[in-house]
């Protein structure tokens, strides 16, 4: 079984860092004192309680999750497990006729019938896959002694993953602390108060799904809970039964088990099936396990399933043996090496912006504030968040990291693939963050197993493909159940290869031919489809159909509205990137020649870019107009980025192009499209413009006319999205690197707002380590960590040296190109 996650590339990438941040902080003149006060405003803080979720403070550990409401007397803690969904494995057969369907629909679009089409299109769809789901929710009802209280903090320290939660209320000063710690495999809350015995409370749990309380010893409570076997999505209203317990399979529905147990200092613990009561304590901890009877994307959860129950006694005597210093000790180990790996500053914030409570420091912000510490905030907020929500072990982050508290959530909280899920990894390499992404290579892997028996049973082709969107099951078939969706999104196939450039782009920052080895015959499987798929056009080019641009529809000739037609630009453009990744994956490794020139035969016939009559890059197959001018998606784009076959640089025209679709597509949308057009603009090199809209996606909800965020910060589609964060992150961070030339390009879209500022510890392709200083818009100094060697080329927008190394200069209008031969393991400086 192939295995992405080894012991020794854990030490690997666990090896300790600090000496080299050190020595590139010092390079930078940064003293520890400032970057320990820089680290200090890394906070979120609020004087009042959340009222509702998006409101409430997250925490977690990848694999548990809390969202905490920090109510004095009635505190909230609504509870996640990363693997509770509904439904069980992928069953085959679900749509026997599905390849029959594939010459129709491509009949009906060689003479043009885009609605014939649609039509014969939809009875290649399968199933729709299953919901990630709330496990329960932990009520507090502390005793306070009034019911008025003063000095009240809610905060949540993201250099320090800790929530908070401070009060006075009758003389007496109570605190909270919460953390989901990684190592401990628990949630742990602690309870104080500056008076001994006034640490008095009953808790209780329930959930949204089918469920049972019992007490657990004397001083705990057990939930055990058992997921639908079916949960329709939220879209979805034609069902009278959308959430189903019954299953005549006895193979879906999996059980989970949470358990919460109190340790006091003096009082007394008791407990019953009605809840956990404590009172008259000096200090309470309370741990939180939870376990699911999960056990691969391809057993029973139910018959074949894990000990859920066992795995929660194990995992809570285990964290128990430990005092809460000693927990937050570890956790705080745990967190901070990968957190501190980078340090960032774009300027100080003049006004008393800082001084204001997050959500009206954020409406401040929306109205027009510079507070370029929130946007330092809202950067590392974002790493917070994917630290928070994918480890290695557990699943992918989904749609909404490893937070959600509905039962049939926003689009299922699954992990929808035509942009969203891979939109949650953008930063990961490039933020210093790489083996975060290791839940999302194992996914794959799994995807690529259920993806080969779509790709014989809907297709009757080789290799494997995913569509739409999928779930813990690894569902990849075209979702719409059964010919109920719409095809724009149901049925675009382009999952794979898209996906499958995160295994190539995981090659180039680390160097890693190991890993590359492993991920070789995943990418080539991929390709093998889209071989398979190809068809010829009138004109002798290699062509998709039927094809898709995801969720857009054009007007055709006929001035009628379509959205199944063939060869749009986002297919081809993906085909393109795919084929080259595999082939230079094919030359590093050294192997599989014969298919190499075959895909660069292929390659060389693909239908091509083409600009269209308003200067635009063209969407479609032909220059056609679009139903909706300002779509959210711009997926024509996608060479521009996450792709590199557009550049300012190499190909000026098709830049232009990318520059003339943005301004027609316009910079509105929702909160994941707002943070795609940074990454554009940026590639772009427009560092004001990828400003401008980085401020639009950071306004309050109640300023904003489309996607921004809530209280809390996280990113609203509206509703909640998380990819929203991670692709602002993304884009804040392409302004100040890019690397997917070949080159480093050290600050090619920095904005006039960020005018002096410092940054360490971002990685770029090729296994370099960056951190640039600059002022007054120019680079001062810059250290670059060489850990594999080799040729390095350096771009820079005003002229540089290395110390100390005979490097070639060559000075062009596109700025300042530096090459020389790094050694292994060196620290450049630049100055």
């Amino acid at each position: 079984m192939l295995k992405f996650y080894t012991k020794k590339r854990k030490e690997q990438l666990f090896a300790p860092v600090a000496p080299l941040l050190l020595l590139l902080c010092a390079s930078l003149t940064l003293s520890s004192v400032r970057t320990a006060n820089a680290q200090d405003k890394l906070t979120l803080w609020y004087n009042k309680p959340a009222s509702v979720w998006t409101e409430a403070l997250p925490v977690g550990n990848g694999r548990v999750g809390a969202m905490i409401y920090g109510n004095p007397d009635k505190e909230l803690l609504q509870l996640n497990e990363s693997t509770f969904w509904s439904g069980g494995p992928v069953t085959r057969g679900i749509n026997p006729n599905a390849a029959n369907a594939l010459a129709e629909t491509r009949k009906a679009l060689s003479k043009e019938d885009y609605d014939g089409a649609t039509e014969a299109v939809k009875k290649m769809q399968g199933v729709y896959t299953q919901s990630y789901l709330p496990l329960a929710d932990l009520h507090l009802s502390q005793e306070v002694g009034s019911s008025y209280y003063t000095n009240y903090k809610r905060t949540l320290s993201v250099a320090k993953s800790i929530a908070t939660v401070t009060f006075q209320a009758a003389g007496v000063n109570y605190k909270r602390e919460i953390i989901a710690t990684f190592p401990g495999k628990a949630i742990v809350v602690h309870l104080t108060a500056d008076r001994p015995g006034k640490i008095s409370f009953s808790a209780s749990l329930n959930s949204q799904v089918k469920y049972v309380v019992e007490a657990a010893s004397q001083n705990g409570l057990l939930l055990k809970a058992k997921a639908p076997s079916q949960v329709d999505p939220n879209y979805v209203d034609y069902n009278k039964e959308p959430v189903k317990y019954a299953d005549s399979s006895n193979c879906k529905g999996m059980r989970a088990a949470l358990r919460v147990k109190a340790v006091a200092k003096n009082g007394t613990v008791s407990a019953n099936k009605d809840g956990l009561t404590v009172k008259n304590a000096d200090e309470v901890t309370l741990f939180i396990c939870a376990a699911t009877s999960f056990n691969g994307y391809d057993k029973c959860p139910d018959s074949d399933g894990r000990d859920e129950v066992a795995i929660c006694n194990t995992e809570m005597n285990t964290v128990m043996q430990k005092s809460w210093q000693q927990l937050y000790a570890d956790h705080l180990k745990d967190y901070t090496q990968l957190f501190n790996r980078v340090n960032i500053d774009l300027g100080k914030t003049t006004g008393t912006e800082p001084e204001l409570p997050t959500d009206q420091r954020l409406l401040a912000f929306s109205n027009g504030a510079k507070d370029p510490e929130l946007e330092t905030l809202f950067y590392q907020y974002g790493r917070y968040l994917l630290i928070s929500s994918s480890r290695p072990g557990g699943p992918p982050a989904n749609l909404q990291g490893i937070w959600n508290n509905k039962l049939r959530a926003p689009w299922s909280s699954n992990f929808t693939i035509n942009i969203n899920t891979q939109m949650n990894y953008w930063p990961a390499a490039t933020t210093n963050l790489q083996e975060l992404e290791y839940p999302l290579f194992a996914f794959i892997k799994e995807l690529s197993v259920t993806g080969k028996a779509t790709a014989e049973d809907f297709y009757h082709m080789h290799g494997w493909v995913a569509h739409h969107n999928t779930d813990i099951w690894a569902i990849s078939n075209p979702v719409g159940d059964l010919g109920k969706g719409e095809p724009k999104w149901a049925n675009w196939y382009m999952g794979a290869p898209w996906l499958c450039r995160h295994l190539f782009e995981h090659y180039l920052f680390t160097k890693d031919e190991a890993f590359l080895k492993q991920s070789y015959p995943i990418m080539k499987g991929a390709a093998e489809f889209l071989v398979d798929f190809l068809i010829e056009d009138k004109n002798g080019y290699l062509i998709t159909s039927p094809s898709f641009s995801p969720e857009n529809e054009f007007i055709d000739d006929h001035g009628k509205p379509g959205n199944t037609s063939i060869a749009t630009t986002m297919d081809m453009s993906i085909i393109r990137d795919h084929f080259r990744n595999c082939i230079e994956a094919s030359e590093a490794l050294n192997t599989d020649v014969a298919f190499r020139n075959m895909l660069k035969a292929k390659l060389a016939k693909l239908y091509p870019l083409h600009i269209g009559h308003k200067g635009n890059l063209q969407e479609w197959y032909k220059d056609w107009e679009d139903v909706d001018p300002h779509h959210r998606h711009v997926s024509q784009l996608f060479g521009l980025h996450p792709g590199r076959e557009i550049s300012p640089l190499t190909n000026p025209a098709y830049a232009d192009a990318a520059r003339k679709t943005l301004e027609l597509r316009g910079d509105a949308g929702t909160g994941w499209s707002l943070a795609w057009k940074i990454n554009f603009w940026a590639r772009l090199l427009d560092g004001d413009h990828a400003y401008k809209l980085l401020r639009d996606l950071m306004r309050d909800l109640s300023v904003s006319k489309g996607g921004g965020l809530y209280p809390n910060l996280f990113d609203a589609h509206p509703p909640f999205q998380i990819d929203g964060n991670f692709g602002a992150v993304s884009g804040m961070t392409e302004m100040l690197l890019q690397s997917h030339l070949g080159e480093l390009q050290l600050l090619p879209a920095l904005p006039k707002a960020w005018a002096s500022g410092n940054v360490s510890g971002l990685k770029a392709r090729g296994a370099f380590t960056v951190s640039m200083n600059w002022q007054n818009g120019k680079l001062k100094t810059s250290s670059i960590y060489a850990e594999k060697g080799g040729m390095v080329h350096i771009r820079t927008l005003t002229p540089v040296k290395v110390k100390g190394v005979t490097a070639k200069y060559v000075a062009s209008k596109n700025g300042y190109l530096i090459s020389f031969v790094a050694k292994k393991n060196t620290t450049y400086q630049l100055y």
